[in-house]
């Protein structure tokens, strides 16, 4: 930061909203509403009939439900506390194969205090911990009481800290944050206090280096003039580039926007990478049963049901929240590793249906080891009009010693163990 610029931790912005996303483990339905929190502006409400308007209906499907099958819930709340201010709880059912219970809980806030310090506490920068922010009446274990229990650190899909989403717009004394004239450039600043509040750090905790910089501001997405986001693995952040005039400014409609359908973009990109982390823990496993074609089977399902559910790099016809989606799978590398299981499900499809056609081939080969000898012993006695019953128990000895004696050579061996193969693998 320059000589005489404010360091974006005592700062304050004009409007400040912040909403953390956390891992739950749900406990049954809550009796709340149904549907995502419908946020107001003027005459417009973003329930989950006006969200699906703006979604594609697989995505809509994944983020709100389907009529008689919901999987959200919000529930209103005013609660005020030591400069947080919070509007409301949602619960998103994000159920996986392994997991029926995972859970997202969103939990929205205004922040009437510096920003940053409160993210810098939500990612325990310091000493700090998360629990001193998340406590007292924001504790996640009292608000979802006996509807869902918050996730050990240490258990599958729990995330080292909450996910942020903050929003934030600047005043006239926020140079750092303000473009030149309506459409002037935007000095540098303006992305290095954009990637604090995304990377929830102060210089001190991170210093950006100069060299990687413009790789790690990449993904910024540029919504219009008006304000920027940028979204890491930890934390998305908006900042505004223009002075906020209070009541009736654009801003309103950001922030809605914000923690509305952008939100849900975000929620639709964490979706996605939980059932990618579980899909890749399956193929770690695969090897781990002898019973290979039904492991392999049922991986291929997991990966058509999420295909089909989940997998989305298209989210709307309106760019916003696809750039944002497309930015959060980047920072999870989800497309790279979603080809890296559809490759390497293959590898295990194709290993089954070596190994079952092998079987096929050892089953046919006994049948010629023992079929051959006995059918020629018999013909030969249909030639002979022999109907003796001792010259039929001889030929049926001969044929049982002639197919063990072929049982014994290079190519019974091969069919035997075949057969023994594919019995230890299906």
């Amino acid at each position: 930061m320059t000589a005489g610029v404010p360091p974006l931790d005592d700062v304050m912005g004009a409007r400040q909203e912040l909403t953390v996303v956390l891992p739950v483990r749900l406990l049954h339905a809550p009796r709340w509403a149904e549907g995502p929190f419908p946020f107001e502006l003027g005459s417009r409400r973003t329930d989950a009939v006006a969200r699906s308007t703006y979604f594609a209906p697989a995505s809509a499907r994944a983020l709100y439900g389907a009529p008689g099958r919901p999987r959200r819930w919000y529930l209103p709340l005013d609660t005020k506390h030591d400069g947080l201010h919070l509007l409301g709880v949602e619960l998103l059912r994000a159920a996986t194969a392994r997991n029926p219970e995972h859970a997202l809980a969103v939990l929205h806030f205004s922040v009437d205090r510096p920003l940053l310090p409160v993210l810098r506490v939500l990612a325990g920068r310091r000493q700090s911990t998360a629990t001193e922010l998340l406590t007292g009446p924001f504790d996640p274990a009292g608000l979802l009481a006996g509807i869902a229990d918050v996730r050990d650190p240490a258990a599958p899909f729990a995330i080292a800290r909450p996910y942020t989403i903050s929003f934030m717009t600047p005043t006239t004394q926020d140079a750092p944050a303000l473009r030149t004239g309506l459409e002037g450039a935007l000095p540098a600043t303006a992305d290095r206090w954009l990637w604090q509040l995304a990377s929830r750090s102060i210089p001190e905790d991170f210093p950006l280096p100069p060299e990687t910089a413009d790789a790690q501001l990449k993904d910024t997405v540029r919504i219009s003039a008006d304000w920027s986001a940028l979204v890491l693995r930890q934390g998305a952040a908006f900042l505004g580039h223009r002075p906020d005039t209070g009541a009736g400014d654009f801003f309103e409609f950001g922030a809605l926007h914000s923690r509305t359908v952008y939100l849900d973009a975000l929620l639709l990109g964490s979706l996605q990478r939980d059932h990618i982390d579980e899909l890749t823990d399956e193929l770690s496993e695969v090897f781990n049963s002898s019973r290979l074609a039904r492991r392999v089977a049922t991986l291929e399902r997991n990966i058509a049901v999420f295909r089909s559910t989940y997998w989305r790099q298209h989210l709307t016809a309106h760019g916003a929240a696809n750039d944002l989606l497309l930015a959060f799978q980047n920072q999870h590398r989800l497309p790279a590793r979603f080809n890296e299981i559809l490759a390497e499900a293959a590898d295990y499809s194709r290993l089954v249906q070596t190994q079952e056609s092998q079987q096929i081939s050892g089953a046919l080969g006994v049948l010629t080891i023992l079929g051959l000898p006995l059918g020629t012993a018999l013909g030969i006695l249909q030639v002979l009009d022999d109907h003796s019953v001792s010259h039929l128990l001889i030929a049926l000895g001969l044929s049982v010693a002639a197919a063990a004696a072929v049982l014994t050579t290079r190519y019974g061996r091969l069919v035997l163990s075949s057969l023994r193969g594919g019995d230890r693998r299906t």
